[in-house]
């Protein structure tokens, strides 16, 4: 089966078999290798997404209490008792 994709440049591909076909050996080295370059960009990016749910779960906060306050300054009632 040939697949081709318009605009990809098909590169040669060798194993380590007989006759340079791929064994299963060369795939799990393969997925090895991408799941170990996956490791460290997530340990790279954790403090970033950290900074960000905290600054963002903080934003949400401040935003509720804004729109809470502010509706109920105008549902509220003024009493106003005056002694005679």
């Amino acid at each position: 089966m040939n697949l081709r994709i318009p605009g990809v440049q098909q590169v040669p591909v060798r194993g380590s078999g007989p006759g340079g076909r791929i064994e299963l050996g060369d795939i799990r080295a393969k997925l090895r290798e991408i799941q170990g370059d996956v490791d460290q960009a997530v340990e790279r990016n954790k403090p970033v997404a950290t900074y960000i749910a905290v600054g963002g779960t903080v934003a949400l906060v401040v935003l509720a209490f804004v729109l809470g306050r502010s509706r109920g300054k105008r549902k509220s009632t003024w009493v106003e008792i005056r002694r005679l």
